[in-house]
Parts: structure tokens; C-alpha cells; sequence
């Protein structure tokens, strides 16, 4: 059984699959298995991943017949994965050198906790790198790991699934799955959090984000930004299962507003037409989840 699973799907990214294979694959910790998901990619990604099986046993390939979507092509990774820990990791993205073993050097360190969260930089086409702007959120403590109400401000840090690893057993035991739609992070990665028994921190880079590349959903004018509303109502519906998290409604109704004031100020995301739309459903949703005191906007 393999140290790490890395989990990698992959959807029109061709142009930067071999980077971030061989960002893995030129790993001196060696101990892992890799399965690409090809989404039903319209280019070579599903050929490109063949390529690199053929090549290494450790890579493995699952070829979706439709595409579904990153939640859906993650799940398919998850269904196949073995390793002690998930590790997933975008195929426009990369690792940086010496990641996994600093990620495995830390899992041993503070005695294999549920979920490690690691740092990340922001890749651009300038060659520019730029660290996470919340990395002293990061800070480690020693060999202790802790939960979530120990050091809340690591919600601070971008709510994304690849800057974390995740011991498998844990997530199987909590049925841990990705829902289709875009902002399909969030209704992983805060209820993650909110049920991990033991968290840890690395105070490293360990994922090149790459910035601005045509289509990621951050650069996409979509009436898909709507999906934002499903994936908090499925927030919600797992703190509203399990009374002993009902600290973190006030919490996340917070989370929840700025998002949505995100969503509605960013230039580009919503479609012409549809921001009276976005801004009454948004209300709606303040309305439905929010804990005493908590206000609901009136207006843009």
C-alpha cells in the first residue's frame, strides 16, 4: 500500500499535463501511486495520461465516458485510491520539488493526523510566484496536532482541496465525497475540517497554483457561479446533522456572506443580466441560514 494517493483530473489542460505529471513523477520521496482522471477531456489530456502509464506502474488512468465536472472526476480518483493518504492535485498545477517528502516528514512528525494543510504559491505567466497571503496562518507548534475550534484561523486559508492531505481512512469512515457543480471544494473542504479529529500544519509551499489560464472557473463568465448556493446548502445541511458543530453556523454564515459579496463584485463571473437575480437569491440564502443576530443585506 502506497504512502500517497495523488489524485489528478484532468479536463482541457493538455497543454500542461506533462508538467504536472512530471512535477510528481521527478519526486525524490517515491512512494505513492498517481491516478489521472480524464474527464472526458476533447484533448490529448486522455493520451497523454496513457502515455505516462505505459511508462510507470505507479500511474494509473481512469477515462470517464461524459464529462462530469472536477467533483465527479475526484470521486472517480477516490474510488480507486489506496494510499494511507489522498493527496489531490489540479492538472494545470504543479508540485513543487521536495514536496512529498516534506509532506511525509510532517504526517510522521505529528503522528499522522486526519488532515495536513500545507502552503501553496500562485504561479503567473510573468514567471512571478506569490505566497499565500495568509501563510502565517501556517505557523507550526510543534509536534501537537489540534482541531479546527483550537485555531479557527485556518479557515482563513483558500478553502480548496489540494493544499491538504487527507489520511484515507478517515475520509472513508465519514463518506467524504465531491457533489457535481462548480464550488464543489466547499462542501469538502469545510466539513473536513469542522469533523477532523487531529489537524496539522506545514509551513511550506508545496503546490505551484497557476494563474489565469483561460477557462478556470475564476476567469469564466457562467451562469454556473449559481451553483455557489447548492454547495453552502449542503454546508449547512451537514452542520444541521450533527448538533455537536452548531458552533460553527455563526462561523460559516460569515464565510457564506463574504463569498457571495466576492462573487457579486468580481468583474466577470456573472453573466450580463443575472446580478439582480444572483443578489435575491443570495439574500434568500442569508435569510435561511443565519444565526441569531447575524444581518441580511437590503441591497447591492
Amino acid at each position: 500500500m502506497p504512502r500517497f494517493s495523488v489524485i489528478v483530473p484532468a479536463y482541457r489542460v493538455q497543454a500542461y499535463l506533462h508538467a504536472c505529471l512530471d512535477s510528481v513523477l521527478n519526486q525524490s520521496f517515491k512512494d505513492y501511486e498517481i491516478i489521472v482522471v480524464d474527464d472526458c477531456s476533447p484533448d490529448a489530456c486522455g493520451s497523454i495520461a496513457d502515455e505516462y502509464a505505459a511508462r510507470d506502474p505507479r500511474v494509473g488512468v481512469v477515462h470517464l465516458p461524459r464529462n462530469e465536472g472536477l467533483g465527479p472526476a475526484r470521486n472517480a480518483g477516490l474510488s480507486r485510491a489506496v494510499g494511507d493518504y489522498l493527496l489531490f492535485l489540479d492538472g494545470d498545477d504543479t508540485f513543487t520539488p521536495e514536496a512529498l517528502q516534506t509532506i511525509a516528514d510532517r504526517l510522521e512528525t505529528t503522528g499522522g493526523p486526519d488532515v495536513l494543510v500545507y502552503d501553496y504559491a500562485r504561479a503567473y505567466w510573468s514567471g512571478e510566484s506569490v505566497r499565500n497571503t495568509f501563510a502565517r496562518c501556517l505557523t507550526e507548534s510543534g509536534p501537537a496536532s489540534f482541531r479546527l475550534a483550537d485555531r479557527p484561523e485556518l479557515l482563513k486559508v483558500l478553502m480548496v482541496v489540494w493544499n491538504k492531505a487527507y489520511r484515507r481512512e478517515f475520509v472513508e469512515a465519514e463518506g467524504f465525497t465531491f457533489p457535481p457543480g462548480y464550488y464543489e471544494d466547499t462542501p469538502w473542504t469545510y466539513p473536513v475540517l469542522m469533523s477532523a479529529g487531529s489537524i496539522a500544519v506545514l509551513d511550506a509551499v508545496c503546490v505551484a497554483y497557476r494563474q489565469r489560464r483561460r477557462g478556470n472557473i475564476l476567469s469564466t463568465t457562467t451562469r454556473r457561479h449559481f451553483d455557489v448556493f447548492d454547495q453552502y446548502d449542503r454546508v449547512f445541511a451537514f452542520i444541521d446533522a450533527r448538533p455537536e458543530l452548531a458552533v460553527w453556523r455563526p462561523v460559516m454564515f460569515r464565510r457564506m456572506l463574504d463569498h457571495f459579496s466576492t462573487l457579486f463584485t468580481s468583474r466577470g463571473r456573472l453573466p450580463r443580466g443575472t446580478r439582480a437575480q444572483f443578489f435575491r437569491r443570495a439574500r434568500a440564502h442569508c435569510a435561511r441560514h443565519r444565526s441569531a443576530g447575524a444581518a441580511v443585506p437590503r441591497r447591492a
